[in-house]
């Protein structure tokens, strides 16, 4: 599935290519699900590029799960047959695609499909978030209060359960119908919108840290909360700069540690992956389109089967 000229869903269309060749450190990968994100139709739409058209032709998406089919040159960590999860390299939305051996991880027998290519740019993103705050594994997290705004959507599912892991309390922002959900996963649920920030006063005297993950104007609130713009990041709020808050983009850090720990705990049933909607590849435009217009819930992901 892939696009030659940026425009909205219409301009993906499905092609036949060449099986990809992988090179020194790659695999190729049989792909069985691959996850939806914003940052693919942001992309496709055109909106981040100063052109009408990509040089080349690009195929969407960045995480999958799939099984490793052949090996390039020095990959001693996998094996053919072997199922894994993980970041593409060059597009994920294929029936075929490659990956560098070193971001990947395996894929735990009990974790279905569907699940295990929705996890790997949320987990990170999320384990990425917690570290920038001072949240991180070995951080001092003794005492810590944490509000997540989003707490419901991917990487607040990810986010909140790790950070009540190591012992932060956390207060998770959500709408009505998703209290419980947030409830579930360890934290203490209010309901965003206006008043935000009396709400949350009346709950705890102090706030540590703030992570807005759903973009839905509540920078202003979590500032206030926080008493400092240095202690709030967002994922997702292009208005970051008015608060004088970090935007946190891209997947630096220890990448690929946060999605083994991640996949152990779900595996062990320590943690709760994030709901997944699964669509076929064929409808990787209306899958990109409901995800930005927020049409449903959950996280969306693409299935080749």
């Amino acid at each position: 599935m892939q696009y030659a000229r940026f425009g909205g869903p219409e301009v993906l269309e499905i092609v036949e290519r060449e099986d990809p060749q992988p090179g020194p450190g790659q695999v190729r990968l049989a792909v069985r699900t691959a996850s939806v994100n914003p940052i693919d139709w942001k992309l496709r739409s055109g909106g981040m590029a100063s052109s009408d058209a990509p040089e080349k032709p690009v195929i969407g998406g960045i995480d999958l799960a799939a099984t490793v089919e052949a090996l390039g040159e020095g990959v001693t960590a996998f094996g053919v047959g072997d199922e894994v999860l993980g970041h593409a390299v060059g597009g994920a939305y294929a029936e075929r695609a490659l990956a560098d051996a070193a971001r990947l991880v395996a894929k735990p027998a009990g974790v279905s499909w569907e699940i295990a290519g929705s996890l790997a740019v949320v987990v990170t993103t999320a384990y990425r978030g917690l570290a920038l705050l001072g949240l991180g594994e070995g951080d001092d997290t003794a005492g810590k209060v944490l509000v997540i705004s989003g707490a419901s959507g991917g990487v607040g599912v990810v986010a909140t359960q790790v950070a009540a892991a190591r012992g932060v309390t956390v207060i998770g922002t959500a709408s009505e119908r998703h209290q419980d959900v947030v409830k579930g996963l360890g934290a203490t649920p209010v309901v965003y919108g206006d008043g935000l920030a009396d709400r949350v006063r009346g709950l705890t005297a102090h706030v540590d840290a703030a992570f807005d993950t759903a973009g839905k104007g509540a920078l202003g609130d979590l500032v206030a909360l926080t008493g400092s713009a240095d202690r709030v990041i967002t994922i997702a709020d292009p208005e970051a700069g008015t608060y004088g808050v970090t935007f946190s983009a891209g997947a630096d850090g220890e990448v690929e540690g946060s999605l083994a720990d991640f996949v152990a705990g779900l595996a062990a049933g320590r943690y709760r992956a994030p709901e997944v909607v699964v669509y076929p590849l064929e409808q990787a435009g209306q899958a990109q389109e409901d995800n930005r217009t927020g049409a449903v819930s959950g996280k969306l992901v693409l299935t080749t089967a």
